[in-house]
């Protein structure tokens, strides 16, 4: 990427109307790499009026038309995939060959999906409901979307966002976080070949930036990744103008693990699923419920699993200064009763490295339980009984994924129905799949990304009747 990036517009590439920029800074060595537009509203002005006035042709192009410009954007994406790994490592610090191998696939697969979902909207047969006259409905576009996108997953979040609203035909304004907006403006300029100018627009820049596009009136639906403060400003914000919102917010995982597990299998297993991404996803296994029975047990080979992960090639660094401040912050608010057992401190290297930390002896009503951690840090209690383990798991304000480690299926069973979360894995954790939803509940948010549902989520419904 070149150092000084520029929003993408109606097609055409151009800097901030005032001129105005911000560093971007690559958090495996801290150092500036480059700039990119800190845009303000006569920024966002021109780029909702650029998707406003490519709705109506877009909006009216056949489901077919809408999956082959999809299609060739998927394509593209992997003809574009060095480009597009060098824009998103260097922003993130992720370890280029785990960005390559586990998320670019997952991304083209997500776009491949949504081409497909645009040919198969449903909508209820023509019926009479009433003497002489027939019933119809159609799902129609809502219209603009704006789209905000968070720093964990800058590449993978725009094309949950744009494939089904674009597939639904939908246009977009999407802004990347202020941190990560590189990859975000290659993907547009790759898409200007095979969408009509205006269908996708990108704007860096801070959270005025997204201030300004969440209120702009040309918006008709927010979708938005990021924290319960974002969600929550950001859907006062849409309430003012009665505008539609999706948000998929914070998460705090419980992995409930039973006394009838393989304990070397599972404790390995999840090491390598909880520091992923440095801990950085709002599904990680952040909570572990580890039965009375075997707990000092499952502790024990967790930590020696945790010990084997290998800085800068199993995970890489916090996103930014400020999230490494964060953790460090949680971390030395620790109470006198919790126990570092593996980590808890800076990797003394240039960047934003933390050591993969696992703290025990930690109570329900400890911060660092309760409240969302977004880095390599999990937590381990112990548990009596099921009851308990489900009361634990849920006592949190957040429900976005859950997991229940069992050879027991009837209890598996009990734990999804019982679990107030969107999602439950059993005997894994982590794995998404484009034909099924991805969201929560609770202060998680509301709304779904990926599958039908989340196709559905960009399309309004109009009975006609005749």
């Amino acid at each position: 990427m070149a150092d000084a990036l520029e929003n993408h517009i109606g097609g055409e590439d151009r800097p901030a109307a005032s001129g105005a920029t911000m560093e971007l800074v690559d958090p495996s060595t801290g150092h500036v790499h480059g700039h990119a537009p800190r845009s303000g509203r006569a920024d966002t002005d021109a780029a909702c009026a650029a998707a406003a006035a490519a709705f109506p042709e877009w909006s009216t192009t056949t489901p077919a038309t809408r999956q082959l410009a999809l299609l060739a954007l998927a394509d593209a994406i992997e003809e574009h995939a060095d480009a597009l790994t060098a824009a998103e490592t260097v922003d993130t610090g992720k370890p280029p060959e785990l960005f390559r191998t586990e998320e670019l696939p997952a991304i083209v697969d997500t776009v491949r999906y949504f081409a497909g979902a645009a040919r198969n909207i449903p909508g209820a047969a023509a019926a009479e409901y009433t003497e002489g006259r027939t019933s119809l409905l159609r799902r129609e576009p809502v219209g603009v979307c704006a789209q905000i996108t968070p720093w964990n997953y800058p590449l993978m979040m725009a094309a949950w966002k744009i494939a089904p609203a674009l597939a639904a035909g939908n246009t977009s304004v999407l802004k990347p976080a202020d941190t990560t907006p590189s990859s975000s403006v290659l993907l547009a300029r790759i898409a200007a070949a095979h969408l009509p100018p205006g269908v996708l627009n990108v704007v860096c820049g801070d959270r005025d930036t997204g201030r300004a596009l969440t209120c702009h009136r040309s918006v008709a639906l927010i979708a938005v990744t990021g924290s319960v403060r974002a969600g929550r400003e950001i859907a006062a914000a849409a309430a003012a103008d009665l505008k539609r919102v999706h948000l998929e917010l914070g998460g705090n995982a419980p992995v409930i693990v039973h006394d009838d597990v393989d304990i070397a299998s599972a404790a390995s297993t999840l090491a390598g699923v909880a520091f992923a991404n440095a801990g950085q996803d709002c599904t990680a296994p952040t909570r572990f419920l580890v039965h009375e029975r075997i707990h000092d047990a499952f502790l024990a080979a967790f930590a020696a699993a945790t010990r084997r992960l290998r800085i800068g090639t199993d995970l890489g660094p916090l996103a930014h200064a400020g999230q490494l401040a964060s953790v460090r912050a949680l971390l030395s608010g620790l109470p006198a009763h919790a126990e570092v057992v593996v980590g808890g401190a800076p990797v003394p290297r240039p960047g934003f490295f933390h050591e993969p930390t696992v703290v025990a002896g930690v109570r329900q009503d400890d911060e660092i339980v309760q409240e969302e951690i977004f880095g390599p840090v999990v937590t381990v209690q112990p548990f009596t009984d099921e009851a308990e383990a489900l009361h634990l798991a849920d006592d949190v304000r957040f429900g976005l994924a859950a997991s229940v480690w069992t050879r027991d299926h009837d209890r598996a069973m009990r734990a999804t129905r019982a679990l107030h979360t969107g999602i439950v894995w059993v005997n894994t954790h982590g794995t998404t799949v484009s034909e099924m939803p991805h969201g929560g509940v609770k202060h998680s948010g509301y709304g779904s990304d990926l599958s039908l549902s989340g196709l559905l989520d960009y399309t309004q419904v109009k009975h006609v009747m005749v």
